[in-house]
């Protein structure tokens, strides 16, 4: 009897558009759990999420039998209306383009999932710039930023 198997840990980071500040105390709350409901909906559970003000960490373990476009096209596009639907915030509220991906190995994946939780005591020492630039660097990826 044959059965597929697979753990495809991916951490994925995108950001707010230009990387306003926005996502604080109660409405960060709020976007937490939106985002573990519609992930369960789109069945890619959430390993790891972390609400930044101005950008969002996860941790996901992708089925084979979905696309990361697809998700991500669906969490971003349904988060950005249902934020606004509900006036979370003042503005009118929308998500930077794109995203940043990265396969997390079996080997690493408690550590990009501590890393993940830790998000607040990591960004008293740097910021969300100068990490993401890092990460270009660190990873060969020159493109837009998140």
């Amino acid at each position: 009897m044959l059965h597929s198997h697979t753990k495809i840990w991916i951490h994925i980071i995108w950001g707010t558009k230009n990387h306003e500040r926005l996502m604080f105390d109660e409405a960060a709350k709020q976007i937490h759990e939106h985002f573990i409901d519609k992930s369960t909906e789109l069945e890619i559970p959430i390993e790891t999420l972390r609400v930044q003000p101005e950008h969002i960490h996860t941790l996901i373990n992708l089925p084979s039998n979905q696309l990361l476009a697809d998700y991500m096209k669906n969490l971003k596009g349904e988060s950005s209306s249902w934020i606004n639907k509900n006036n979370l915030f003042t503005t009118k509220f929308s998500w930077q383009r794109g995203f940043g991906a990265f396969s997390v190995s079996a080997s690493n994946h408690d550590q990009v999932k501590n890393y993940i939780k830790n998000q607040d005591e990591h960004h008293r020492r740097k910021t969300f710039k100068e990490e993401y630039e890092e990460w270009q660097k660190k990873y060969g990826v020159f493109s837009e930023q998140i």
